[in-house]
């Protein structure tokens, strides 16, 4: 690729940063990585009205958790700053005016009431209002006054909107990386608000200008913004500028492969939607991040890589370097991607198994005030034999209790199955022999209790399933010599007698 490959995440901050904006995030880092491009983050807070206190913060959070900080943008090696909108208002008007002086745009008057009834007109017959070709010279605007009329509007001050004068009869030609050739009739286009009555330009304008400015060569963006790409085309034409390569993804489908994935029904189905903690300040609500929900950040990056893009190989675990050698536009598909909870929990329990024990034994014990006064060292070695087990750090507790409790009761249904004519006299007598063994590794109780069993002539399961049950409380377990050298010839020994005096 011979030209500079500058990107740019571009959220608005009107909430918390979605799983979808995620993707989108992550996908336009792997390509400015692959391309040793520029990863931007720009702040789009043109609709104030919106703007929620903490989401851009929430924002930048969120990028550092999953491990792709953005290069260039808000306080950070602001080149072409500034990266929120909102301080860039001084620049829109002056190109909205010059689209007006090139007759790609002109003052449109009419009220928000008038507008209005026009709508409910046109719905009453059965049809769908658009302002553009058929009807602009009929409604209030500076294509329909006298230029009189027009600086008479505008020296009282009156309310107005800037629009775009879409072309009549005309086809347009536009190209999207992953969806090919796209033709537009421009007759089906509506003439959009490019710049607000309250000053502000809308999106589609500040959008295009900013990605001029920042020199931005590749916009990656989400699938909800492709019906804006003729508009965006048609800007770029109008101010003579080149615009940028375009690439639409994909939208995130709910599990049942109907609908975007949304927060009503992710939350119905205990799925988080949002990568960190988010607190709605205004309904006290709080929403549950995949970072809280004990999602690794390697594993949410790893499993968004693959809704929607796919490597043409049977390989599914990637590390962030390996995405970013990989990762290609052409590979993205155009069919929506379903979201697969089971498929996350595959993800994140595959990068379970590569986390550091100790570093695991933190963050467990700090959730457990069982916890408070056992060694680390120890912990970190019961983490060692459970983990493989485990999906989650919430997932350790239930797995690992014994070795820090004894039972307190014994299952039912194990019991039964264990517990049967001469269980007694054989555990009395394996008590015998644990305490006969002077040094207490898993080897030499190997060694000597299968060494008893076999000599004996005992069925193993006569032997290992009571003494898993004394154990553990259950059939259920690690390796039963890696628990009783994790507790000690003590503590082994007694939960045994307990067991026999119970049962």
């Amino acid at each position: 690729m011979t030209k500079n490959v500058r990107v740019r995440f571009a959220p608005s901050p009107t909430g918390p940063l979605h799983i979808g904006g995620v993707r989108t995030a992550l996908f336009n880092y792997l390509f400015a990585k692959k391309h040793n491009g520029t990863f931007i983050l720009r702040i789009e807070d043109t609709d104030q009205n919106r703007y929620v206190e903490g989401a851009e913060q929430y924002i930048v959070d969120a990028l550092n958790w999953c491990g792709m900080p953005y290069d260039e943008g808000v306080n950070k090696n602001e080149k072409f700053g500034p990266y929120r909108q909102s301080e860039r208002k001084h620049l829109y008007k002056q190109y909205a005016d010059e689209l007006i002086a090139s007759g790609n745009a002109y003052y449109a008057f009419d009220t928000a009431e008038t507008l209005d009834l026009h709508r409910k007109d046109h719905e009453a017959k059965g049809k769908t209002f658009i302002y553009n070709w058929h009807n602009r010279q009929k409604l209030n605007n500076s294509l329909s006054l006298s230029a009189k009329k027009i600086q008479a509007k505008l020296d009282d001050g009156e309310d107005y909107v800037i629009r775009f004068k879409s072309p009549q009869d005309e086809t347009l030609h536009l190209k999207d990386i992953i969806r090919g050739d796209i033709k537009i009739d421009t007759n089906i286009l509506d003439d959009k608000v490019l710049f607000k009555s309250d000053g502000m330009p809308t999106y589609h304008l500040a959008n295009i200008v900013d990605d001029h400015l920042m020199e931005i060569s590749h916009v990656i963006r989400g699938e909800e913004w492709l019906p804006s790409l003729a508009l965006h085309y048609q800007l770029y034409k109008a101010f003579g500028w080149e615009a940028p390569e375009f690439a639409h993804l994909p939208l995130i489908m709910n599990p049942t492969g109907k609908g975007k994935l949304s927060k009503r029904h992710a939350s119905k189905l205990g799925i988080p939607v949002f990568p960190l903690n988010w607190l709605d300040k205004n309904t006290n609500e709080l929403s549950i991040g995949y970072k809280e929900a004990g999602y690794f950040p390697e594993a949410v990056v790893n499993f968004l890589a693959f809704l929607g893009w796919n490597p043409g190989t049977e390989q599914e675990i990637f590390n962030l370097e390996e995405l970013v050698n990989t990762f290609d536009l052409a590979k993205i598909n155009k069919a929506g991607a379903r979201f697969d909870p089971d498929k996350t929990k595959w993800f994140n329990h595959h990068y379970m198994q590569e986390q550091n024990n100790d570093e695991l034994a933190e963050a467990f014990k700090n959730n457990h005030s069982e916890l408070a006064n056992i060694d680390a060292n120890y912990i970190s070695m019961v983490i060692g034999l459970i983990k493989e087990r485990a999906t989650f750090i919430s997932d350790f507790w239930e797995l690992s209790h014994f070795f820090f409790t004894p039972p307190t009761s014994y299952d039912e249904k194990a019991s039964k199955k264990a517990f049967k004519d001469g269980t007694k006299e054989l555990m009395t007598e394996l008590i015998s022999i644990i305490n006969n063994i002077e040094v207490f590794t898993v080897e030499n109780l190997q060694t000597n209790i299968k060494g008893w069993i076999t000599s004996n002539e005992i069925g193993f399961g006569k032997v290992m399933m009571p003494l898993r049950l004394a154990l553990v409380g259950a059939l259920k377990g690690p390796d039963v010599f890696d628990i009783m050298f994790l507790i000690g010839k003590n503590e082994s020994v007694k939960r045994l007698e307990k067991m026999v005096a119970i049962l």
